[in-house]
């Protein structure tokens, strides 16, 4: 059980370490919005962010994003006896 345990909570740092590195991609296009004057075309630059945006919570075509970190928080929860 132990081992068990400690590996579901290495995949949990891992998927979790993986999406912060993903934030640093959205608050970019965040950056861009709210750096965005009146000459540039916000509704472009509001799709990109939230293009950004779901692929982080959905991983995109290969990754599991933020569902991946889901599915791993409740393995190891339930692993310690903790209702997710």
């Amino acid at each position: 059980m132990d081992n068990a345990l400690e590996d579901a909570r290495k995949e949990l740092d891992k998927e979790f370490h993986q999406i912060r590195k993903d934030l640093d991609k959205v608050r970019e296009e965040l950056d861009k919005v709210c750096a965005a004057g009146p000459e540039d075309d916000l509704s472009h630059l509001l799709k990109e962010f939230e293009d950004k945006v779901k692929k982080v919570r959905t991983g995109g075509l290969l990754g599991s994003g933020a569902h991946g970190h889901e599915k791993a928080r409740d393995a190891y929860l339930k692993l310690r006896g903790v209702k997710p």
